[in-house]
Formats: structure tokens, C-alpha cells, sequence
């Protein structure tokens, strides 16, 4: 099938399952973008994340809490490029480094990030497994054939379009939040050491279960995943649809990936509360749920630990299933039934668990959740510098690319993540060089060469040469004009008055613009008298008198209405002082009056609006003063006829 055939399809198919975003109000709007983070998250919770967490809380108290906020943080900012990329390309992560890279490369990111998938999918299968066994008794080899069987789950969510399972997802995550605010309310934290946990330091011992944290957290599979869920909603093809089905996903990302945070929080402080503050060393997660019913004299705190599990386990599997798909196509080209797909991914993460569970028993689970975590860590600098280099690409992304101060805190994240990656290798070969045997050197110097070679491209190739241009390559004055659409902020605003009835609609308009926008307002007239001219502002006059008691009569009802004022009365040529005035108070707007007469009578009358509107930086707003005066007169005429004589 030709890579045109399969981009047709895959929009036909979008297309029906897109979420209509055309609602009124913003709160309905933010509903209707409500959902693909919430997918994402769950993958931030999934029994992986337990499993970390809890050693992590078992060992070292609450003193990492602060990794798991800094995880977050980095899961926010990183998930947010993520959703702008698809949001503005219209590709989703794998799509774009097949259109990036030569095929060796991507070939090579697939495999990464395959087995990112397989890792993910191990860690979801084993917290099912291990579920199932808590709740029912039921044993761990039986529990991994019932686990295979979950294929057909999604099978049958999908059947109801992206919003039910978004529905059913959010319900998990409901369940898992619950079940541990029941955990931590028994448990009976510090709170005191709660909020020291947040002060960031670290044991040197620590260093591979925070690079499990990570890897837990910030999950490599969830990147590509996002960049192609925000596409289920229909956005408009323009600069302002785009600009706000953005903004609208970054809140969602911010208040799904904070539920995250809470989660995995809750779970290191229940056993910090639980284990750690009595010097128990959890070596399993069977052991956390036989030690929560002993120690805290509740039956409710090991059944809500099992349900939550369960849970975890189940929805991360649905949008482990998703990410496998939308991996395989986007790198790919390749379209393979999502039954088949979800039985082959599934087959490759149960291999380990049944090796795991036939050899080393339930503790042999625990220690492969945590390297489940580690290998997610290692892939996700393959998945973090390629959205990094295209969401800081003008050539793609346009006026959305990254600014500045976002490409340095998302280079800070992956310098961190490589730096933390590259001590874990070095310390982990340090300790097999003289034990490994020679046929997993022979596996693993090859697998490690080409990584960091892979590395090392990805990072360097935009540096040395141009990316390619992602846009359809049309370039009109549309574009140019929509990305510097901005609202203007109106603060100051001048009105411009001339001592006549026509003035009425100008201050009108003015209280209008005053309202809406929270300004000031300054009346302005300028005295234009032989003597003002020849004089300026050392001419007085009665006509100038007159001129200054109908600006604070005018300024006094505008007073009433609540508004501020202030009034400016100048002598010379009308169009300099406006000018001059509009320079000196910084005007954002300045509201005149044209009574309409043009040719001779400009000549007559002269040209004030044509002339200050060329000279002044600020926005000029014209009024029509002409019909109001003619409306008046006919009111006038009106009542004269009718007055008793």
C-alpha cells in the first residue's frame, strides 16, 4: 500500500472520529479539548511508577518526593511540544521523523521505541498479573494467559469512538486517585518531612531508582502518543483554530499530568509512612500489600491498594495499544490490525514475565517492573531531541515554534536525561566488565554503539545541515498577517473635540471604547483662534474661557458614568497639538470626528483627520459627526413646529 493511499485513509478515518470543538462559551470549548492528556496520563501512573515508587519511598523516605515533582514538571513541558506538534503539522511525532530522517535512521528509532513499548507493556502486564493475584488468588503464570486476553478490551471500547474511551480512561484514573487518598489519609504521614522532600538531594545510592523514577514518569511511548491524539479534534486550519486548540491542550496537560504527579506522590509517601518510618525493605509489591493490612489494621487500605493496581494496569494497557499503533505506522508506513498488533506486543512483554515468574518467583516480578523503568529511560532521550529540534523549527512549526526560554529549559531536560542515562551505563558496565559472559558482550557492544551513534546524529544533524520543510509550501500575504494577529491593549485614549453638537457622538464612541476596555480618557481641544495661532499658548481669550468650561462640563458627565477623565486644552494648529499630545501622554487610541465634506470643502474646512491619522503612532478611530448634527437640527425644526404659540 503506497504511503499516499495510507495518509488518504488515516483521514478518512480521523475524520469520523473527530470531536466537534464549534461550542459556545470557553468553558465548553475546554470540554470539548477535555481528554488526550488524560489518555496520556495514565501512563504516568502505571504500575512501573509503583513499583519505583514504592522502593523509592521504602528506601529513602520522602527525601526523592523532589524527583517526582522535577519528573512532572519535565512530563508537562515535554507533553505540551508534543501536543503542538500535532496540533500545528498535522503529524504526529513518528510521522515527522520518518520525513525528517533517511530510512536507516528511522528504522532504528522504530526498534527504540518498539521496545520502549514492549518495556511499558511488560510493566502494565505484571501490574495486572499482579492484581488479579492479590484480589482473587489467582496465580501468576494463570494470570498472565488471562492477561493476553485483554486485547479484546479495547477491541470493543474502540467500537464506541476516542470520546467513550477517553470516558472509560478517566474513570480509571478516578478509581486509581481515589484508592490512594484512602492510602495516604491511613498511612498517617509526616507532613513535616512531606515538605522537606521537596528540597532537592540525593543519596549516590539512589541514582538508578531516580533514573527508574524518570523513565517511569517522563515515558518515551507517551510522546508519540499525544502528537497524534490532540488530532482527534477538529481544529480549524488557521493560525488563530491552531493558537487556541494549543492553549486549550497545555491546560489540559497541566491539570492531567498534576493528577499524575498526586498519584505517584501518594504512592512514595505511603511507603515512606508505611515501611521506611519502620525499617521494612519492600522488595515486591505483594509484600507492600501484605504489610498495608499488618501494619495499618485495615482490610480497606489492601483491597483499595489491589483495585488500584488493576486499574492502572488495564487503562495504561489500552493506551499502550494505542501508542504501538500509531508507532508503527508513523515510522513505518505500516498498517496492521489493531487486534493483531495489541496479540504481538502483548506476546513480546509476557515472554519475560513467564521467564521471570518460572525462575526468581514474585520477587523476580518486582526487579523486572524496575528495569522496565530504566529501559524507558534509555529510550527517551530517541523520542525527546527529535520533538525538541522540530518544535524549535520555524520551517515547520512557523510563528508556534519554540521561543527561547522554552528551547532552553527543554534542552536543560535532555541534557539531564542523557547525563543521568550515561552514568547509569558506565556504572552498570563498570560492574558486569568482569563477569558478563562473552556472548552478552557480543549482543550488547553492537546495541550500544549504534544507540549512541543514533544519538549522536539525531542531536547534531540539524546543526549541520537545514531540516526539512514540513509546510505545503504556499506562501501568501494570508499567513504573513495571521501569525502577527494580537489583541491590542487600549489603556489611554484620546477624544478629540471640537466645541459642536457633532461632539456627542464622538464621546460616545469614546465611553464605549472606555467601557469595554477598562481606559482612561483624555479631552482634548485645541483653540485655533488669529491669536492662538500667532501666540500658541500664551494667547488667552474668552473664546479659549468658553472652550475650557465646556471641556469640564463635558468631563463631569463622563464622571457620572464612572469613567476616569482628564482635559487638555492647547492653542496653535489644530493637527500639530493633536500630534504633539498624542506623543507626549502615549495614546493606544485617539477617537476624532469627520463631518464628511471632501474637494472644496477641504479646502474651506481643512483636512484635521487625514492629517493627524498619517502623523500620530497610535490607532486612530474616525466618527461620523455629519448625520448627527443633521439629526439634531431636524429634532430641533421638529419641536420648534410643535410648540404652542
Amino acid at each position: 500500500m503506497t504511503e499516499q493511499t495510507n495518509t488518504t485513509k488515516a483521514r478518512i478515518e480521523t475524520s469520523r472520529g473527530e470531536v466537534n470543538i464549534k461550542r459556545r462559551g470557553w468553558g465548553r470549548r475546554f470540554l470539548a479539548f477535555l481528554g488526550p492528556a488524560y489518555l496520556v496520563s495514565v501512563g504516568y501512573m502505571d504500575p512501573g511508577n509503583w513499583a519505583t515508587d514504592i522502593e523509592a519511598g521504602a528506601r529513602f523516605g520522602y527525601s526523592l518526593l523532589w524527583v517526582i515533582l522535577m519528573s512532572n514538571m519535565m512530563a508537562i513541558l515535554l507533553q505540551t511540544l508534543s501536543a503542538r506538534l500535532g496540533i500545528v503539522t498535522g503529524l504526529d511525532l513518528a510521522q515527522g521523523c520518518r520525513r525528517e530522517y533517511p530510512r536507516p535512521v528511522t528504522f532504528v528509532l522504530w526498534v527504540f521505541a518498539e521496545i520502549a513499548i514492549a518495556a511499558c507493556d511488560l510493566a502494565e502486564a505484571l501490574g495486572t498479573i499482579i492484581g488479579l493475584n492479590l484480589l482473587f488468588g489467582l496465580p501468576m503464570l494463570w494470570g498472565c494467559a488471562v492477561t493476553a486476553l485483554d486485547t479484546f478490551l479495547l477491541l470493543a471500547l474502540q467500537r464506541f469512538g476516542v470520546r467513550k474511551i477517553e470516558a472509560f480512561i478517566i474513570m480509571m484514573v478516578c478509581t486509581v486517585g481515589g484508592c490512594f487518598l484512602i492510602e495516604v489519609f491511613l498511612s498517617r504521614p509526616d507532613w513535616g518531612g512531606i515538605a522537606g522532600g521537596f528540597i532537592p538531594r540525593m543519596d549516590p545510592s539512589a541514582v538508578y531508582i531516580v533514573i527508574g523514577i524518570i523513565g517511569a514518569t517522563v515515558m518515551p511511548h507517551n510522546l508519540y502518543l499525544h502528537s497524534s491524539l490532540v488530532q482527534s479534534r477538529a481544529v480549524s486550519n488557521t493560525i488563530t483554530g491552531k493558537r487556541e486548540a494549543s492553549r486549550f491542550n497545555m491546560l489540559d496537560s497541566v491539570v492531567a499530568l498534576n493528577g499524575a504527579f498526586f498519584v505517584n506522590a501518594a504512592i512514595l509517601i505511603m511507603a515512606a509512612a508505611t515501611f521506611h518510618a519502620r525499617g521494612i525493605e519492600v522488595t515486591e509489591i505483594k509484600q507492600a500489600h501484605m504489610m498495608l493490612g499488618n501494619i495499618l489494621g485495615h482490610t480497606v487500605a489492601p483491597i483499595a491498594f489491589a483495585i488500584a493496581l488493576v486499574a492502572a494496569g488495564q487503562s495504561s494497557t489500552i493506551t499502550g495499544t494505542i501508542a504501538g499503533q500509531i508507532v508503527m505506522e508513523g515510522f513505518l508506513n505500516l498498517r496492521v490490525r489493531p487486534w493483531l498488533r495489541r496479540l504481538i506486543t502483548r506476546s513480546i512483554a509476557l515472554i519475560p514475565a513467564v521467564v521471570a515468574i518460572a525462575l526468581w518467583g514474585e520477587s523476580g516480578t518486582y526487579r523486572l517492573l524496575i528495569l522496565s523503568q530504566v529501559v524507558l529511560s534509555l529510550q527517551l532521550p530517541f523520542a525527546v531531541i527529535p520533538l525538541i529540534h522540530f518544535t524549535s523549527d520555524r520551517r515547520k512549526m512557523g510563528s508556534f515554534a519554540s521561543p527561547r526560554w522554552v528551547r532552553m529549559l527543554a534542552w536543560t531536560i535532555a541534557v539531564t536525561i542523557v547525563a543521568l542515562n550515561l552514568k547509569l551505563v558506565h556504572a552498570t558496565l563498570s560492574e558486569w566488565m568482569g563477569s558478563a559472559p562473552l556472548w552478552a558482550w557480543v549482543i550488547l557492544a553492537p546495541t550500544l554503539g549504534l544507540g549512541l551513534a543514533g544519538l549522536v546524529y539525531i542531536t547534531l544533524r540539524p546543526f549541520f545541515g537545514r531540516g526539512q520543510e514540513w509546510e505545503s509550501g504556499i506562501d501568501t500575504l494570508s499567513r504573513s498577517v495571521a501569525e502577527q494577529i494580537r489583541p491590542v491593549a487600549i489603556q489611554e485614549i484620546g477624544v478629540a473635540l471640537e466645541h459642536a453638537k457633532g461632539d456627542a457622538a464622538i464621546v460616545s464612541a469614546a465611553v464605549t471604547m472606555a467601557k469595554s476596555h477598562k481606559a482612561r480618557l483624555t479631552l482634548i481641544h485645541v483653540v485655533d483662534t488669529p491669536g492662538a495661532l500667532v501666540y500658541g499658548e500664551e494667547s488667552t481669550s474668552r473664546h479659549g474661557e468658553e472652550d475650557k468650561v465646556y471641556l469640564e462640563q463635558v468631563a463631569r458627565e463622563i464622571e457620572e458614568r464612572e469613567l476616569p477623565v482628564e482635559i487638555i486644552l492647547r492653542n496653535g494648529k489644530p493637527v500639530d497639538e493633536l500630534v504633539r499630545v498624542s506623543g507626549e501622554l502615549g495614546f493606544d487610541l485617539l477617537i476624532m470626528g469627520s463631518h464628511g465634506h471632501r474637494g472644496l470643502g477641504d479646502l474651506i474646512h481643512g483636512a484635521t483627520v487625514d492629517s493627524v491619522r498619517h502623523a500620530v503612532e497610535c490607532a486612530v478611530m474616525v466618527v461620523r459627526t455629519k448625520g448627527t448634527e443633521r439629526a439634531q437640527r431636524e429634532a430641533n425644526g421638529a419641536a420648534t413646529a410643535t410648540r404652542p404659540k
